[in-house]
């Protein structure tokens, strides 16, 4: 009985191996999708091609960037429209007193000077901070003190050396803080 044994073929049938071809190989059906990795809390569901796009394009530094800046100037504009409303325009006496226009034009100016420059913080803080959070690969505070380093500085530096230091050191000290008030 042990020499039928060892006589007969331990391998598969062509028809069994083109049946395993297809279940392991071929393409016929997803099998991924019905795995379940399990966890403490509950199952992950496993990401279609198209939530993984849009998770990539949600994620990626331009976009953050262009939302961050969007986000800037609707800031930046109630800010310039409370500033405005709430700075006094002193004349002289005997000047004429000003006209809604005149009064609603530097209303408009001053709301879109603050809309710009807060549009242009945000732009540059979150390119640069996406950035070098991608060169380095980790997510923690000092990709908010590099980056605002390199804001400040830039800025500042529109005004000089000097004022570029002190912008720079500001802005870092400033993100800093920030930074550790959001994570604690």
């Amino acid at each position: 009985m042990e020499e039928s044994k060892t006589d007969s073929s331990v391998g598969f049938s062509p028809k069994e191996m083109d049946s395993l071809m297809k279940y392991f190989v071929g393409n016929n059906c997803k099998y991924r999708e019905q795995i379940i990795i399990p966890r403490t809390v509950g199952p992950i569901h496993i990401k279609s091609i198209d939530e993984k796009r849009v998770e990539a394009v949600f994620e990626s530094c331009a976009f953050k960037s262009l939302v961050a800046s969007v986000m800037g100037y609707g800031l930046g504009a109630a800010l310039g429209l409370f500033s405005a409303s709430v700075s006094p325009n002193i004349t002289a006496p005997d000047a004429p007193q000003q006209t809604a226009k005149e009064i609603f034009r530097d209303l408009k100016f001053s709301t879109l000077s603050y809309a710009k420059n807060f549009a242009l913080v945000g732009l540059m803080f979150s390119a640069v901070e996406c950035t070098i959070e991608s060169y380095r690969g980790k997510g923690d505070w000092k990709n908010g003190t590099y980056a605002g380093g390199i804001t400040g500085g830039l800025i500042g530096l529109r005004a000089g050396l000097k004022p570029g230091i002190v912008g720079a050191l500001g802005f870092a000290a400033f993100s800093t803080a920030i930074d550790y008030y959001m994570r604690h």
